[in-house]
């Protein structure tokens, strides 16, 4: 429990339920826990929300130990430290709010079996060049459930729309990146080229695993609050107002029949909401998730929604019935022009085509197919054979008819 407000600073007795005992019926045990923490004086009570739950954080000497329990590699949260004005603690108003709708999130999700408690981290930057640093109110990393790594951003249905576009638009320039000492020509190429290749050369592959799915780190808005019709139109303008960061484009051949979409340069963004996810059976594991872009009244798995059925998977299965086709269609051009035996009337062999092809000048017999052209060759020889024989028949009568006129001659003499 120290660890969990370690990392996420504030939370409820619900949420740290949700995150460390889902098994368990309701959160007196978790409640009971934090009583006894409060009592050693290592978690206090920051303040009270406007659900009635009350706000917990950790004290300077839960935080002390909080440090040495998290691992290295675990951010942990900066210290709550207790202000007091007129005798009375000052709270951090919407802040609070917000921080406890952050918490339950990761601990929704958490319950549900995306991750650890140490799967998260908060308030992670990503600096940009012009000096504005955008913070993630979350990072998880889940690849025990499909998900190594997505960006979450909680929406308590507060601030303009064109807020949530900017993120979604710095998110995607911060993506955009080069790594140090990466080829900017290279990596030109092999954007201009298409494809996951583009991502060996950003930064982001040197900071976050790899998505496991075409494009960009998953960001995942979750909104709360509010009603469920201002939610829901929230998420439509949303959705016309940051669709060129997420839409991907075309691949190449649509004359072909190609209508797969490349997703590599493109942000993917999910969303959902608390009340939706608090509400359904299966929590955060149910589908209660939303992908931008697709069909605003299918609601998916969070794995399904991350997915990209219409990406590279389709290109591949269209490309090749394209191909396909295209070999078809040149066979059927070819058998077209396949010649056809003068004779019986059968068409060419490919060999017998390819040796009329390959043969520079017309020759006797070209219009026949092969058993047609040796019948006619055998033939040929027959008649050659035939009249040599009658040459020479011819040649032995006339040379006996020579002998025999010369015989009389002789005889008549004497």
């Amino acid at each position: 429990m120290l660890k969990a407000l370690g990392i996420f600073q504030r939370a409820t007795a619900e949420h740290l339920w949700r995150m460390l005992r889902p098994g368990d019926r309701h959160d007196r045990c978790t409640r009971d826990t934090l009583n006894a923490l409060k009592e050693d004086g290592k978690v206090r009570v920051e303040t009270r929300l406007e659900s009635n739950h009350q706000l917990w954080v950790l004290t300077e000497r839960g935080h002390k130990e909080a440090k040495q329990l998290l691992p290295g590699n675990v951010r942990v949260s900066v210290l709550r430290k207790l202000e007091v004005d007129d005798g009375e603690p000052v709270t951090g108003e919407g802040f609070d709010e917000h921080a406890a709708a952050v918490t339950m999130t990761a601990a929704v999700l958490t319950g549900a079996g995306f991750g650890t408690p140490l799967s998260w981290q908060t308030e992670i930057g990503h600096k940009l060049p012009y000096g504005y640093t955008q913070y993630a109110d979350l990072t998880m990393r889940a690849p025990d459930a499909d998900v190594p790594v997505m960006l979450l951003e909680v929406d308590r249905v507060t601030e303009p729309v064109d807020v949530l576009v900017a993120k979604v638009r710095r998110y995607s320039e911060w993506f955009e990146f080069l790594a140090p000492k990466a080829d900017k020509d290279h990596e030109r190429a092999a954007r201009s080229y298409g494809g996951a290749r583009v991502h060996d050369f950003r930064l982001w592959s040197r900071i976050y695993p790899a998505t496991s799915h075409e494009g960009y780190v998953p960001v995942a808005f979750v909104f709360t609050g509010k009603t469920k019709a201002q939610r829901e139109s929230r998420i439509r303008r949303l959705e016309e107002a940051a669709r060129r960061y997420f839409a991907g484009e075309p691949y190449s051949g649509r004359a072909l029949g190609i209508t797969a979409v490349d997703y590599h340069q493109a942000v993917p963004v999910v969303v959902t909401e608390l009340e939706r996810i608090t509400a359904d059976p299966d929590g955060a594991a149910g589908k209660v998730w939303r992908r931008l872009g697709r069909d605003e009244d299918e609601w998916q798995t969070l794995r399904e929604a991350l997915d990209n059925p219409d990406g590279d998977r389709l290109y591949t299965v269209q490309r090749k019935e394209a191909h396909r086709r295209k070999e078809e269609r040149e066979a059927a051009q070819r058998e077209a022009q396949r010649p056809v035996c003068t004779r019986c009337g059968a068409k060419f062999t490919d060999d017998r085509w390819q040796s009329i092809r390959q043969s520079s000048w017309h020759s006797e017999g070209d219009e026949l197919c092969e058993p047609c052209l040796d019948e006619h060759h055998e033939q040929v020889r027959a008649e050659k054979t035939a009249r040599l024989q009658a040459q020479e028949a011819a040649a032995r009568e006339a040379a006996e008819a020579e002998a025999e006129k010369n015989r009389g001659l002789f005889g008549r003499r004497r």
